[in-house]
């Protein structure tokens, strides 16, 4: 594993946007998962205002790793968040926008959602492959949509799961754990210090951190970068700051 460590959010969007942009050199066709929350809104902002120009954006198709059971227009929407902050500002072809319908029965959806993966995706023993999966971490250790109290949809049959909230009890559709340790590259983006003490324990592999899905991030490729803060990694033993 890779740990990027910056000095705050603004920094770690800044970074793994560059990264992201070289991720996409030389290839004909990108197929990324996007994630939802506070550091990837400002990502989306830094490729819509350093790289709207400078990348080819009709070679990118989007999907989602996860998506809230709402609206397109609803403000809870991963999908909304990602139009106001960075498809609204590129040239795009909306074909290469592939989003969780929200606003559809949750089990059907994930049907719908993992059968088009498996046809518009590369296979690996029969698992579908993307280029790269972005996935934040929650303060309980949840990433994608799998949170602890549900952790065995990571190892679910089916290749897109619907989740619940454990407070809210609203319903997601998530990618399961397969699909993202297939992936040929998995970025985690996660800032703050209330992330803390799970980057702690899901990096150092602590006891008892096998309880939090995101430990269980573990792409077979090899390939897992950390892009991390100094609030979020401030309790690490091999924090350089």
């Amino acid at each position: 594993m890779d740990l990027k460590i910056f000095k705050d959010k603004q920094e770690v969007a800044e970074q793994f946007s560059s990264y992201f942009v070289d991720q996409l050199k030389d290839k004909d066709a990108f197929h990324v998962a996007l994630s939802g929350g506070s550091t990837p809104k400002i990502v989306f902002d830094v490729l819509a205002d350093n790289f709207a120009d400078k990348v080819d954006w009709s070679s990118v198709h989007f999907y989602w790793g996860d998506e809230r059971c709402v609206p397109p227009s609803d403000d809870e929407s991963n999908y909304k968040m990602t139009v106001e902050h960075l498809f609204s500002k590129i040239e795009v072809p909306k074909e290469n926008i592939n989003r969780i319908l929200g606003e559809k029965d949750p089990v059907n959806e994930a049907m719908r959602y993992a059968n088009l993966l498996e046809i518009d995706l590369d296979r690996v023993e029969g698992t579908p492959q993307f280029d790269l999966v972005i996935l934040g971490m929650g303060d309980d250790g949840h990433t994608a949509s799998i949170f602890p109290h549900e952790i065995e949809l990571w190892d679910s049959e089916d290749h897109c799961v619907v989740a619940t909230h454990p407070d809210s009890g609203q319903k997601r559709v998530s990618i399961n754990g397969k699909v993202i340790n297939t992936a040929k590259e998995v970025a985690f983006l996660v800032t703050g210090a209330s992330k803390a003490e799970k980057v702690k324990a899901v990096v150092e592999k602590t006891e008892g951190s096998d309880v939090y899905p995101a430990s269980l991030v573990n792409p077979s490729a090899g390939n897992l970068v950390w892009f991390l803060d100094k609030e979020a990694a401030a309790k690490l033993n091999q924090n350089p700051s």
